[in-house]
Parts: C-alpha cells; structure tokens; sequence
C-alpha cells in the first residue's frame, strides 16, 4: 500500500471572517491511499486554532507506516486533522475495494439530503443585513459574531432575513459577562443555538448564567474524551471530521453524545466537496448541520457534493465514499 499528500488551494468566493481574522482561500491537504490499483482519498484542513499548519499536519500524515490500517491509526495519530484525512481516505478504499458504499460498511441507514446552514461572515452590521437578504430565501442562516457590538449585527441579520432561522457562532469572542449581557437579545430574535460563545479554556461559567438560549460546544469539543467536561455547560456538541481525527470517531462521538442527552450538529471547516462528503454520514438526523464550505467556494472539486432545496446530499462514489 501507498500513502501520499497533496497539498491544495480553493479561492472563496469573498473573504471570509470570524472573530479570530480572515481568509481569502482554503488550503487543504488530500490524501490518496492505493492498494492493488484502488486509490481512497480523503481531505483535511489544518486549523492554527488547533496548532496545526500545513507543513505540520503533513509530517504527522508522512510518518505514518505505508500499510497503516484504519484500526492502527486511531493508535498513532492523535485527534485532529492529519488523521482525518487519512482516516476518511482509508474508509474510502476499504469501500472501492469492498464495491460496497462506506455507509453500508459503517452499518448506518442509507443517507438522504440534509438541510445545511449558510454562513454569513462577519462584516459591518449593514454589510451583514445585505447579506442576510440576499440569502434570505435559505431555511437555516449561521452568524458569524464574537465583538463586543454584536447586538447591531444581530438586529441587522434579522431585518435582512425575518422568517429564516438563526443561529449564531462566537468562535470564543465573548466574555461571560458579554453573552449574559447579549444572551436576552439573542432569545428575543430568535436565535435557535450559539455555539462556543466563551473560549474553551474559560466556559466554566456557562454552568452558572440562566440558559436563555441553547449552547453548543464547538472548541471545547473534540472527541469522546471532551464529553466529560461539557457537563452543565453544553446542550449540543459541534462534530467535525477535523475536530474527531476522522469519520471513525466522529461516528462513535455522535453515538456516544447521545447517549450522554446532548443534541447533535454537524459542522466543517472550510474545505472542498472532499472534505464534506464523510460528514454528511454523520449529519443523518442531526439538529443542526452546517456543511456549506463548498458553497463559499468560487471553485470545488469535480464532482462536487450536489446542494439544492433539498440541502447537502450525499456524495457520489466518484467523490468519496
């Protein structure tokens, strides 16, 4: 067997901004797993946040031995990005070679579209009002905040977009005394979730603030072992395949949130149809997904994961899986 990394460029279609900067591109890491002249592909985005950058991720994927199994890497790599790709490109062979799709092989239901949120970048509350009525005709909208004059842009996305449903991603920007001070306003328009509005290392005092909205663990949760601590805190937990190390653990992350009573969402990094396609597995029946990377995109890959009204569909065994 054969392992190698390829690194890749995608321009967004406008530059892209969260609390913590912007970005004008995605650049990803695939990986093309070969055995016996079947190839498994499988795609990550290395995250700073995360500590982990292209060159670093690449080393950690480089120094994997030529015959890894999907059972051996949840062993060797720790989560995070490097063993996402491998992990979703070893399920993607295991299915080519097994002629079988990997929901099949995963004993999952056959996977149906999904309803996927559209991310508004952060922007001018004008800006963002603008943006919100042009994609007004989508069912689920996604906020970008985390400042500390946030109440303008919530008041400006609304007006753009009054019969959509909200919900809203601090990326860590808050202060507990910030989110309580916003935390009405948040309900009174209707804000169906926040995600991770204080920085992981200080949500401690999500415990004590009233649960005026439902909060979902994003930074704070990365796997099975994040579960313990997201008690009191967290109503949902945000999975994403570069979070998780892979589909392996995001599926077992899922079942075992579940059993835990916390509600589920689906979540991405910003990646290409590639990176998508293992989650839309894992978003079956989910509360919440929020998979549009592609759609932010002003190139993907071919084929690309189909979106309509329906929302994400599955991917096509050309792409993945």
């Amino acid at each position: 067997m054969s392992l190698a990394v390829f690194e890749d460029r995608f321009q967004l279609r406008a530059a892209f901004t969260i609390s913590r900067g912007s970005r004008t591109e995605a650049r990803v890491l695939r990986v093309e797993v070969t055995r016996g002249g079947v190839t498994g592909r499988g795609e990550c985005v290395p995250y700073a946040r995360y500590g982990e950058t292209v060159d670093s991720v690449r080393a950690q994927i480089a120094g994997l031995p030529g015959d890894v199994t999907r059972d051996a890497l949840q062993g060797l790599l720790a989560p995070g990005a490097a063993r996402n790709a491998v992990d979703c490109a070893l399920w993607d062979l295991e299915a080519k070679q097994a002629g079988r799709p990997v929901w099949q092989l995963a004993g999952l239901q056959e996977p149906g579209p999904e309803i996927t949120a559209y991310t508004l970048s952060l922007d001018a509350p004008a800006a963002m009002q603008a943006a919100a009525a042009r994609h007004a005709h989508r069912p689920l909208l996604k906020i970008k905040l985390g400042t500390a004059d946030d109440l303008a842009r919530l008041e400006a996305v609304r007006a753009g977009a009054p019969e959509a449903r909200l919900i809203v991603d601090a990326n860590e920007g808050w202060t507990a005394e910030s989110y309580a001070a916003l935390a009405p306003h948040l309900a009174r328009l209707g804000v169906a979730l926040v995600e991770q509005p204080l920085p992981a290392g200080d949500d401690d005092a999500l415990a004590g603030l009233p649960r005026l909205v439902p909060l979902c663990a994003d930074e704070s949760c990365h796997d099975r072992a994040s579960l313990p601590g997201l008690a009191g805190k967290y109503d949902m937990v945000n999975i994403k395949l570069d979070k998780t190390g892979g589909l392996t653990e995001a599926l077992a992350l899922r079942d075992a949130a579940q059993a835990a009573g916390y509600g589920i969402m689906v979540g991405c990094m910003i990646g290409s149809s590639l990176a998508m396609a293992p989650a839309v597995l894992v978003a079956q029946g989910a509360a919440v997904v929020d998979l549009d990377a592609p759609l932010l995109l002003a190139e993907d890959r071919d084929p690309p994961l189909a979106y309509d009204a329906a929302g994400v569909h599955p991917p096509d065994s050309e792409l993945w899986g």
